[in-house]
């Protein structure tokens, strides 16, 4: 039975050096802190090797007393006022007039109902739409054992992925931009498949008896796209989540399902597991597939572009950032050439704000998310030791 499986192997690592931030990424951090619950000791130390760009206002931190932090961390800010006072004051960021919303209706019944024979449809049938290819898979692998989204980057895995007769391949061609003769199957660390087919039929089979919901508009890629929301019990997952090839277990799960508004095509796919039990290492498991339009040999398919793989065990996040570019014929040709391209611009991957609000939708437009990401170069973190 085909599957979706997600690999994870445990690291550790320890973040060493001073971090320099902004006034606004400071805010956030502590924002952010704050709602994960982690404890003010914990804070204030961190704050510690923090060095700001800016001068932080004392207003600032009056600000974050709402947010119900702890004296330690208030006390460590206090410090951070009193050593940048010679610095600049933060930019100030001009307020932007918003356009004017234009309400749409949502969907009446019946055309959710049609909507949702169709995309059945489509899910059930879409590997049986591609031809045979190769395409470039490169994998970009992030940690964080702070568990508040400061990423150390890992490695970057670049790949050739073949397909032929509707099954997939994959040999490691680079590490770091380094050529590696080692089996997919043995890198070890936080890996995904089930990107071409798999994924979409487990969702849309009848014996997974997902439930679906039409829940907003949205867009992505500058397109309008309907947003479904849909659920899966545990008795019928089939996404299985192994940890150390040792443990699997098959979780409820959730999940968004994005359709554009004009052609019913199936653009972006996410997956959220649900009630994981205390026993179960991972605590944290999401993945998101986008699609988009790829050329290959004079005619155009809906392809895999990018996946997100997420999982959290403790407090040690794990960020696998996946593409698939440069798509081609499946043939023997051996002057191909399997380069490591740049990563996608934010447009391409990030939801973008919905001008238009359904009437009778009561869910909030998506906001851009709040984030204290910040990617630490690899020098300054321990290197993964060898799975």
């Amino acid at each position: 039975m085909s599957r979706l499986s997600l690999v994870l192997l445990c690291f550790t690592f320890v973040v060493a050096g001073q971090m320099k931030f902004t006034v606004e990424q400071l805010v956030s951090f502590v924002k952010s802190s704050v709602k994960l619950k982690h404890p003010d000791a914990q804070v204030a130390a961190y704050l510690k090797k923090v060095t700001l760009s800016e001068q932080l206002p004392p207003g600032k931190i009056e600000d974050l007393l709402a947010t119900g932090m702890g004296p330690k961390t208030y006390d460590q800010l206090q410090l951070m006022v009193s050593a940048t006072a010679s610095l600049p004051l933060p930019k100030i960021v001009p307020v932007i007039d918003q356009p004017v919303t234009k309400l749409i209706p949502a969907p009446t019944a019946a055309e959710q109902q049609k909507l949702m024979e169709a995309l059945r449809e489509y899910a059930l049938n879409y590997d049986k739409t591609l031809p045979d290819f190769l395409c470039t898979q490169v994998t970009r692998r992030f940690y964080d054992p702070s568990g508040l989204e400061y990423w150390v980057s890992a490695d970057t895995i670049t790949a050739k992925l073949s397909y032929f007769q509707h099954k997939e391949e994959k040999k490691v061609l680079f590490v770091n931009n380094q050529y590696k003769d080692i089996d997919w199957e043995k890198l070890g660390g936080a890996s995904s498949t089930g990107e071409f087919g798999d994924m979409l039929r487990e969702i849309f089979e009848s014996s997974t008896q997902a439930t679906f919901q039409w829940e907003r508009w949205g867009t992505l890629r500058g397109k309008r796209n309907h947003v479904i929301r849909y659920s899966v019990q545990q008795s019928n997952s089939k996404w299985a989540i192994v940890y150390e090839k040792s443990m699997t277990i098959r979780p409820a799960y959730t999940g968004l399902i994005f359709a554009d508004a004009n052609t019913g095509l199936i653009t972006r796919v996410t997956l959220e597991a649900l009630d994981l039990p205390a026993s179960f290492p991972v605590q944290v498991a999401k993945n998101q597939l986008d699609y988009d339009y790829a050329e290959i040999s004079g005619s155009t398919y809906l392809l895999p572009l990018r996946a997100e793989v997420r999982m959290r065990e403790g407090r040690m996040l794990i960020r696998n950032d996946i593409e698939f570019r440069n798509y081609r014929k499946f043939g023997a040709d051996t002057s191909i050439t399997f380069d490591t391209p740049e990563p996608l611009a934010s447009e391409i991957v990030n939801e973008t704000p919905n001008r238009d609000v359904p009437k009778d939708v009561k869910t909030k437009e998506p906001k851009p998310k709040e984030s204290t990401t910040r990617e630490i170069p690899k020098e300054n973190g321990s290197k993964p030791p060898k799975p």
